[in-house]
């Protein structure tokens, strides 16, 4: 046994015999995952988002993300991961009622692109707060491209309950403030989930090739698989690789955030938003009557640093994330690396779900030391490696200081983790357990992973990434017409519909300051700053 795993396996014993599977039934789980809308022939989508969908700035499950035509769908925080995949099949059924011919892409990577100024930026209304989404999202074309930002993805975000947290700090005998103690906990499950992050892409990864107007002439050493496609032979997910959305930190423009505590996660981002950064200060930030940026600095906010994972807490109206952090600690992990599965017509199914709340409580219950330098650099080296080679024979990651083939590597977490699905499932062969063993299988068999099914899909059919796509996302139009959402489920969103407009519009009647107030006073904001959340104002996800 390594010292690694005794204290692992200490504390799934003391939790198994004091709490057992109980103490885990207020665990919360929650869905966002984002599509782009295309017309029939599979180009990117001029239309607006659909009015009938209602308004993006204040509908609580339906809205927008980078583009206007990139849709964002959320399911509320849920304690089964069944029904948060129930809830989020009605959103899509309700959702295709209102797209016309109009298709949502199957996959992470998107559809025929006609260069950037082609992708529109997501609007949100007249308003001080929606012009303020807009200029943010101006300004992270500006500085990374627009094309980059239109990558879609799946976000799993998790809790636990009240009843695991009072046990595991008195098992811990840990004497700090319940918040205090929580939010170094979830530091140190996100450190872990950082370590072991290349296993996500290895498992679920479903993005290994291109289509060719993606890279349009950018320098790249993909392959070409036919006229219209780019790969890597061996990848999982482009997306999480060096193709994909990166703060510039290679070009001196980008920063990395500090792990090590709560404390000292927050003030690296408040540090890279109130630091001015040459580059982006030759921009410029208001150009006439426009910004096209919110501010020159190395981040513009908070959620401009890529993260693989994140530490959040539901944020008051207009409040800044680092605040809420700072106030009322971490209630929630954000794990941001799931391509969208282009075999699941949700881009997620059952058995992803299951694995990643075990990997969650794995990543929690071991040890997890401060990262160094060195293990930082390690950390992102096998990010980027098993995303574009990680289904290559024979690969070698770095674990603590020395190379390790990834397969070694992931079949020794794998069976670490039984202990843990077994405590989830309250016994021996529960789905946790189930679906353990068919991440094993894909460890044993590449073959079964989902990047490698689409390379083979593409194979058998010769057909380039744009046709397998287009030909998937069909199918799941018409899976989705199908069966329209219960009635309940649709007056509820139609309802969310109307009122989120009638929200829109009620704050933009209650504009009484210039944008340029308005946002020197968001960033202005001290420990009481904050505005007080009206009534009809979201949570942000």
């Amino acid at each position: 046994m390594t010292a690694e795993q005794a204290p692992l396996e200490r504390r799934i014993e003391r939790l198994r015999l004091e709490g057992g599977r109980g103490i885990f039934a207020e665990n919360r789980v929650g869905l966002e995952k984002e599509g782009l809308r295309v017309g029939a022939s599979g180009k990117l989508a001029r239309t607006s988002h659909p009015r009938e969908l209602g308004a993006a700035l204040t509908h609580p499950y339906i809205t927008t993300d980078f583009s206007e035509a990139l849709i964002e769908l959320i399911t509320p925080a849920l304690t089964d991961s069944a029904e948060a995949l129930d809830f989020l099949e009605d959103i899509h059924r309700f959702v295709y009622l209102h797209l016309g011919e109009e298709l949502l892409w199957a996959t992470s990577m998107p559809c025929v692109l006609e260069g950037a100024r082609s992708i529109p930026l997501a609007r949100y209304g007249t308003s001080n707060a929606g012009i303020m989404k807009t200029v943010y999202r101006r300004g992270l074309g500006n500085r990374y491209g627009r094309t980059m930002q239109v990558i879609a993805g799946v976000h799993f975000n998790f809790s636990f309950g009240e009843d695991f947290w009072r046990l595991y700090q008195r098992q811990e005998a840990d004497g700090a403030d319940p918040v205090t103690f929580r939010s170094a906990a979830q530091m140190g499950m996100i450190r872990n989930l950082q370590r072991r992050g290349w296993l996500i892409p290895y498992l679920f990864g479903a993005s290994p090739a291109v289509c060719a107007s993606f890279v349009q002439d950018q320098s790249t050493d993909l392959e070409p698989f036919d006229s219209s496609t780019l790969y890597y032979p061996y990848a999982t997910s482009l997306r999480m690789g060096d193709i994909g959305y990166q703060n510039k930190q290679e070009e001196g423009t980008g920063m990395k955030a500090c792990y090590d505590s709560l404390d000292s996660y927050v003030r690296s981002l408040d540090w890279a938003i109130q630091t001015p950064c040459p580059q982006y200060e030759s921009i410029g930030v208001k150009i006439g009557d426009r910004y096209e940026q919110l501010n020159a600095n190395v981040l513009q906010i908070e959620n401009e640093y890529y993260s693989t994972v994140r530490p959040k807490q539901l944020t008051r109206w207009m409040e800044k994330p680092t605040q809420a952090l700072k106030r009322r600690g971490i209630l929630y992990v954000e794990l941001r690396s799931l391509d969208v599965n282009p075999f699941e017509p949700l881009g997620i199914g059952l058995d992803q779900m299951l694995f990643i709340e075990t990997l969650m409580l794995y990543c929690l219950l071991s040890e997890s030391p401060h990262v160094a330098a060195t293990e930082r650099d390690h950390i992102d080296e096998n990010l980027v490696l098993t995303a574009h080679r990680g289904r290559e024979p024979g690969l070698t990651l770095m674990w603590d200081r020395r190379p390790v083939a990834l397969k070694v590597w992931a079949s020794e977490l794998l069976d670490r983790m039984v202990a843990v699905a077994e405590l989830l499932d309250g016994g021996a062969d529960g789905p946790r357990s189930q679906t353990l063993r068919r991440q094993m299988d894909k460890v044993t068999h590449p073959d079964l992973t989902p990047s490698a099914r689409l390379l083979e899909t593409m194979r058998e059919r010769r057909e380039g990434f744009f046709a397998v796509s287009r030909r998937l996302s069909e199918e799941h139009r018409a899976y989705f017409l199908a069966d329209p959402p219960s009635d309940a489920r649709s007056v509820l969103f139609e309802e969310l519909a109307l009122e989120s407009i009638r929200r829109q519009a009620e704050i933009e009647a209650a504009d009484d300051r210039s944008f340029d107030d308005f946002l020197r006073d968001y960033f202005a904001q001290d420990e009481e700053g904050a505005e007080t959340r009206p009534a009809w104002a979201r949570p942000d996800p």
